[in-house]
């Protein structure tokens, strides 16, 4: 598989992917409300998770006529401004990089987490438009220590138009309080994912050349 012709293996892939991309559509709008508190980062995993996602779902609901325009802009800014104080994206993009990661230089590190930042954001975009009034995200009991450093939230999307889709966030507390940095949607893991067309990319022709088919994918 090449990533300049990249196919979904199946359709069970291509729907968690569209929802990958409704999920991130709810993080990069999140802090666009007032009512979000400030210490959100900081309270209990399952309740950041569930503050953000349904302040974000709200937000997404009232802006539809923006993202059904397909304005790319108008996305890029909105996670320029926004998904960056809820996710680790250069941990998501080491992690997908694997050992390759440690080859590249700081240079090489920086362009590789802006064209795979960008390849998600174009990719999925069209999915943010999937997005309805009936939509809703569902927190599930929380399993695990909420005081451990990586932690796991589990919900259900619930949508009029789909059935619900299983959505797991993993999570790493930082300094300045909990980070998103994977999803698994029915049992896809974002990073595993993308691990392995990185590999392969990378095999045929190096970091750049994954840089390059990604920024192509891009244009």
């Amino acid at each position: 598989m090449n990533l300049l012709t990249l196919r979904i293996a199946s359709v069970s892939m291509a729907r968690a992917l569209s929802v990958l991309a409704l999920l991130g559509a709810f993080i990069l709008a999140a802090p666009a409300k007032a009512s979000l508190p400030a210490n959100i980062a900081h309270a209990h995993p399952a309740e950041f998770i569930e503050a953000v996602g349904n302040n974000a779902l709200e937000i997404v609901k009232q802006k539809q006529d923006t993202i059904r325009s397909g304005d790319l802009d108008a996305i890029y800014d909105m996670v320029n401004q926004h998904v960056l104080p809820y996710v680790n994206f250069e941990r998501t993009t080491r992690l997908a990089a694997g050992r390759y990661w440690r080859q590249a230089s700081p240079e090489q590190r920086e362009a590789l987490v802006k064209a795979f930042l960008g390849t998600l954001v174009r990719t999925y975009s069209a999915a943010f438009k999937q997005v309805d009034m009936g939509t809703q995200l569902n927190i599930l009991p929380f399993r695990g220590d909420a005081d451990a450093d990586d932690v796991v939230v589990r919900s259900t999307l619930t949508q009029s138009n789909a059935p619900a889709v299983a959505v797991d966030y993993r999570l790493e507390k930082t300094p300045d309080g909990w980070r998103i940095y994977d999803l698994n949607v029915e049992g896809i893991w974002l990073i595993q994912n993308y691990r392995n067309q990185f590999a392969q990319q990378i095999s045929q022709s190096g970091i750049d050349g994954l840089i390059r088919a990604l920024n192509q994918q891009n244009q």
